[in-house]
């Protein structure tokens, strides 16, 4: 049973809509790139099976979570999808050497082992394959979230890619002039709530702790702003963001690191 929290954002919550279509925008770029055999990990609510399996000649999408009704019937439809659940790392019952592409976007924050998960996709690609990544750049984070076991600067990744891999394009995901907009309503939003957070706790109590108060107040916040700014939350579509060189002012990375 999947657990519904802010973590997993959904199309059908139009509260979700800032963090939905930046998701579904890192789909479509890599779709630019993915062929051949490419694994997923990460399934998420599964609205990018239909994106990356028409340009896979076979799509293996892991999640620790069984997959919904919706994705069921997406898998299902397409012969050359296969869903696993599993934990990982390790990929178990994955051969090295063989997938093109691998893609994981906003899940390696919550690895504990980030290095042996990058050592594990490393293994399973091919020789010249390449892995495309996404994870919430670490500078523009608003607040402190306990589900992430870390996250990461635009050098940071860098660093922990490089361990395994020869080379990494480093990009990432910005926002236009609406995005930005949206960006500052929420951070007033929010700093409306933890300024009653005068001895700092968000970061030093264990985030386990704060992970359910903090989920409730996220969600909370996320329908608030969709309340009182109807329709900046509702028109944002992922033409409003776009993808260029890493910096320090986007929102997430968008890396791609080549075996």
């Amino acid at each position: 049973m999947k657990i519904q929290t802010a973590e997993r954002v959904s199309h059908k919550d139009k509260s979700d809509n800032f963090v939905y279509q930046r998701s579904v925008l890192a789909y479509v770029e890599a779709a630019k790139l993915v062929s051949g055999r490419v694994l997923e990990i990460g399934t998420g609510s599964g609205y990018g099976i239909e994106i990356i399996a028409d340009h896979a000649d076979e799509f293996v999408t892991i999640d620790k979570f069984e997959t919904d009704e919706l994705s069921k019937k997406e898998i299902q439809a397409r012969s050359n999808v296969k869903f696993m659940q599993m934990n990982v790392p390790p990929l178990k019952g994955i051969e090295d050497n063989s997938f093109d592409f691998v893609i994981s976007f906003q899940v390696i924050e919550h690895i504990q082992n980030d290095g042996l998960f990058v050592s594990e996709i490393h293994r399973v690609l091919k020789k010249g394959g390449k892995f495309i990544v996404t994870t919430p750049n670490k500078k523009m984070s608003i607040t402190r979230n306990p589900w992430h076991i870390r996250e990461y600067t635009v050098d940071e990744l860098d660093v922990l890619l490089k361990k395994s891999f020869s080379k990494v394009d480093k990009k990432g995901v910005l926002g236009n002039d609406k995005i930005m907009k949206y960006y500052e309503e929420n951070k007033k939003s929010v700093h409306k709530i933890t300024r009653f957070d005068i001895f700092n706790l968000q970061y030093r109590l264990p985030r386990q702790i704060l992970q359910i108060p903090y989920d409730i107040l996220n969600r909370m916040n996320r329908k608030k702003l969709l309340k009182e700014n109807t329709d900046l939350v509702s028109d944002i579509v992922m033409d409003d963001y776009f993808v260029k060189q890493a910096t320090d002012s986007c929102f997430d990375l968008f890396y791609v690191a080549e075996k």
